[in-house]
């Protein structure tokens, strides 16, 4: 059937949706301790999570085992949302999603080096400690490749596979809480997983917004209008465009600092 994807017997064309009031309504019930409404949140948000693995899909993880986690982060999210939180569920759940799956690829990441490789490897480094006792001096990679009698490009890689690897998700601090991995630390600004989250929020916040207050957005920020010009081209005043940007600009910067916190 076309547009069915099945990820752990799940068919993805089939999820179910929820609207915000049922959101609302099914985390209250599950906040009380109604199973059954907890199953529905959690069925009701699989979009979510499919949404989320999409991004690390290319880490070489396999997608069933993403999925799985990125379920395991949803039910952590459902459990410890607070409904008396003027926050969309999914701003608070993403992130909650994305960093389940970041501590599971960071402790079941690995660099395997095939047999053939490290037989190369324990040959290069009993070529080096011969040459070394013979000759006294450090030898080059030229030396050990003719002793051994293989090119050159086979020594420097064999030499490399025996190099205990630093991963990305290797922890360098930690207070008894989440980690800082060497990822957060190199990790590029312009595209990481947290201003991939920034820009979900963002779309989340400002949908939450009145139309009005959205058209007043569009105008000023892509646009480019000046307020008298929104205010001549929706018919209120200067001042009341200027009350409902600046209103519209707090409710996005809530949304965002709560994402963040």
């Amino acid at each position: 059937m076309r547009g069915k994807v099945e990820i752990c017997g799940v068919d993805t064309a089939k999820l179910q949706v929820l609207k915000n009031d049922e959101m609302a309504e099914l985390l209250r019930r599950s906040r009380n301790g109604d199973a059954e409404a907890r199953e529905q949140l959690i069925c009701g948000n699989l979009r979510l999570v499919l949404s989320v693995i999409q991004r690390f899909v290319n880490r070489g993880a396999n997608v069933d085992d993403l999925f799985q986690v990125g379920c395991i982060g949803l039910m952590k999210a459902i459990d410890n949302f607070d409904v008396s939180q003027s926050v969309r569920f999914s701003t608070y759940g993403v992130p909650m999603i994305v960093g389940e799956i970041r501590r599971y690829l960071r402790d079941n990441s690995s660099i395997r080096v095939s047999r053939s490789m490290r037989d190369t490897a324990y040959k290069v480094l009993q070529a080096r400690e011969k040459l070394v006792a013979r000759d006294q001096r450090e030898p080059t990679v030229e030396q050990i490749a003719e002793y051994l009698g293989i090119p050159r490009e086979d020594v420097v890689l064999a030499m490399d596979a025996v190099v205990d690897p630093v991963s990305l998700y290797e922890p360098i601090y930690s207070d008894g809480g989440d980690s800082v991995c060497v990822m957060d630390q190199v990790s590029d600004g312009a595209s990481t997983d947290d201003s991939w989250i920034d820009q979900i929020v963002l779309k989340d916040a400002i949908s939450r917004l009145g139309p009005r207050e959205r058209r007043i957005l569009a105008m000023r920020f892509c646009q480019g209008m000046t307020q008298m010009e929104v205010s001549a081209r929706i018919g209120i005043s200067q001042a009341q465009v200027s009350r409902l940007e600046k209103s519209a600009i707090g409710s996005v910067k809530q949304a965002l600092h709560g994402a963040g916190a």
